[in-house]
């Protein structure tokens, strides 16, 4: 009796592909959402930055908005955030944790300022973009909130601190306008803006900074 076709090989070449054409049309949005801004962006711009039709921007990547809102959730995939979380957890010294919240953030906006700025832009004008950037804003404050928590069960909150207070503190020196306010307006580099939260947050949060 002959062996049953193998369609193995066909079907991982379609979703390799498929693949590809997908992170082809992602690099495309993001490059031209960093040069040009969302509204300045065409759909018909991203097709040809990634060499497909314009129907194939929409049908892979739901148009502008499905574009923005998978780079901004491919920031934040699952794997990564339990690496995060389960650091947090692991880390039972105050000062240790602040500093790996502080590196942490600062990690994240180097890599998506130019995006981001791009988004906070949009967002007063787009309700879909508003929504974006409010879905990313309460998974970063959630993972404010679980730094707080722990501060707080190590007993290591300043009397006049608790959990929801600390969470705003964590939120009003690392989110990223924050960022913006030290690096656009101010003009400080990330390491002068890491070397400072590395004082002025545990003077913030700790009972003993």
């Amino acid at each position: 009796m002959p062996p049953p076709p193998n369609n193995t090989a066909p079907t991982g070449r379609r979703a390799e592909y498929a693949q590809a054409t997908q992170q082809a049309i992602l690099d495309a949005a993001r490059d031209l959402f960093v040069d040009k801004g969302y509204f300045g962006t065409k759909v018909e711009e991203i097709a040809r930055v990634a060499r497909v039709a314009p129907a194939t921007v929409y049908a892979v990547g739901g148009g502008k908005h499905g574009l923005l809102r998978t780079l901004i959730e491919s920031g934040t995939k699952a794997e990564r955030i339990d690496e995060v979380y389960a650091r947090m957890e692991s880390i039972d010294e105050p000062r240790a944790l602040v500093r790996f919240m502080i590196r942490t953030t600062r990690t994240v906006f180097g890599h998506w300022a130019d995006l981001m700025r791009q988004v906070a832009a949009a967002a007063p004008q787009e309700p879909t973009v508003r929504e974006t950037q409010r879905i990313a804003h309460e998974g970063m404050r959630a993972g404010l909130a679980f730094a707080a928590q722990r501060l707080a069960d190590m007993g290591a909150l300043r009397d006049d601190v608790d959990v929801p207070r600390a969470t705003d503190l964590f939120w009003l020196h690392l989110c990223n306008t924050a960022y913006f306010v030290r690096t656009d307006d101010l003009g400080w580099s990330l390491d002068e803006s890491e070397t400072w939260l590395a004082e002025a947050l545990p003077r913030a949060l700790l009972a003993h900074p």
